[in-house]
């Protein structure tokens, strides 16, 4: 459901802040648009498989974890992505907050996503 941009991203997201020149408002602009097409891109790769292994009738260790990151990925994007979007709102308004939580529950579920990515293509492998 989602290609190595979990690696990338868990790079990416916070190198963006120590290059010369990049301030907190342009980081948060950029983050906010590859998080947006990061994450349209994995729903619509979610969708095609979904649809793929309701279709094919995909045995109980392919249907498992292909709905554990299905739900990982709703929280993400229904849940947390609100969250912080609220928040790079604020601080793009101007106000000065304490730094986020919100940043790490995003990077708990990407991991756990990786993790039942991991183990869906072990699924797949073996069905």
């Amino acid at each position: 459901m989602e290609t190595g941009r979990a690696w990338g991203g868990f790079l990416e997201a916070p190198l963006k802040f120590r290059a010369p020149g990049v301030t907190i408002p342009i980081g948060l602009g950029i983050g906010r648009l590859v998080f947006r097409a990061l994450n349209a891109v994995e729903a619509a790769l979610a969708v095609v498989v979904i649809v793929a292994v309701a279709v094919g009738g995909a045995p109980a260790a392919v249907v498992e974890p292909t709905t554990a990151v299905a739900v990982l990925l709703l929280a993400q994007l229904a849940v947390v992505r609100p969250v912080l979007n609220r928040r790079s709102d604020r601080v793009l308004a101007g106000e000065d907050l304490p730094r986020s939580h919100s940043h790490l529950w995003y990077v708990a579920l990407e991991l756990l996503k990786v993790a039942a990515l991991i183990a869906l293509g072990i699924a797949l492998l073996t069905a």
